[in-house]
């Protein structure tokens, strides 16, 4: 019998298409670079990072009955993350992302989810079917939901007994996604990871850094926050203590996947029994040797 995941990675899986150069890059340039495709999407970012601090995650999402969901399923197992509960779509493609980076500063992104948001609901099956939880027996433990999801699926999550009693770690994918994540400022089991940006948009209130994100969360309702400002303070605060911390200082050589492997870096340590200090440090200095390449 398979052992039981430490944790549900719920949302996108897909191939990212990445074209990165060390050379300055403004709109309109053609520069030589790399471009690579590799296993990404919010939630599979978060599993492999998970996997490399110990733990096992369970996928909850979906790919197309194709050779690139075929093949991204194979390569999701071979690094350790548990697939047997991934939706497989005859109908759909995999989904997939494209950006450019230049000198680690992202310069364009597009994010071609669709088959997840209309596979919807579907995808959660198994936490009422019995393959993972029941309604008789739900989910307790952590879940990443990132923001992929669409609204209405991202809305019955915060308002379903399924999750009522789990530990429920929030990401919004984007900042054009991030307003997604308002039904969770009131769910009493719900930590939110943004950036100084996302915090505003989500917030509705002007934020000019991590600290003044994290406020207008709070006073937005949010139980707890996580929020980054690139190589500036990050805070761990809650409507009882705030924690702040520098990021250690680095030249960055790429930036997609950085927020996916702070948050999970920073959930394992958690999982690990470590102290919200000791759980942000490492977050931070995990982020931050992956954004140094």
């Amino acid at each position: 019998m398979r052992e039981r995941p430490d944790i549900l990675c719920i949302g996108s899986v897909l191939w990212d298409i990445i074209g990165r150069t060390d050379l300055p890059m403004a709109a309109g340039n053609d520069k030589p670079g790399r471009i690579t495709r590799l296993p990404g999407g919010v939630a599979l970012n978060i599993a492999m990072t998970l996997v490399g601090q110990g733990l096992r995650p369970s996928l909850l999402s979906v790919v197309g009955d194709d050779a690139a969901g075929t093949a991204l399923l194979v390569e999701c197992a071979r690094m350790g993350i548990e697939v047997d509960h991934v939706l497989v779509d005859h109908d759909l493609p995999t989904d997939q992302y494209m950006a450019i980076e230049a000198q680690g500063t992202l310069l364009a992104a597009l994010a071609d989810a669709h088959s997840l948001e209309t596979a919807g609901a579907r995808i959660l099956e198994p936490l009422e079917n019995g393959g993972l939880a029941s309604a008789e027996d739900p989910w307790v433990g952590p879940m990443a939901i990132d923001g992929n999801l669409t609204v209405e699926l991202l809305t019955r999550i915060a308002q379903s007994p399924l999750f009522a009693h789990a530990d429920l770690r929030l990401a919004p994918a984007s900042p054009g996604k991030a307003e997604r994540l308002r039904p969770f400022l009131s769910h009493p089991g719900a930590t939110i990871y943004v950036n100084a940006e996302e915090a505003g948009l989500i917030s509705g209130a002007p934020t000019g850094c991590a600290e003044t994100g994290a406020e207008a969360l709070l006073a937005a309702g949010a139980r707890r926050v996580l929020v980054t400002d690139g190589g500036r303070l990050a805070v761990d605060a809650t409507p009882d203590r705030t924690l702040s911390l520098a990021p250690p200082q680095i030249t960055p050589r790429r930036i997609t996947g950085a927020g996916d492997t702070f948050m999970a870096a920073h959930i394992a340590a958690e999982i690990r029994g470590d102290t919200p200090e000791v759980a942000l440090a490492h977050a931070l200095t995990t982020a931050a040797t992956y954004v140094a390449g």
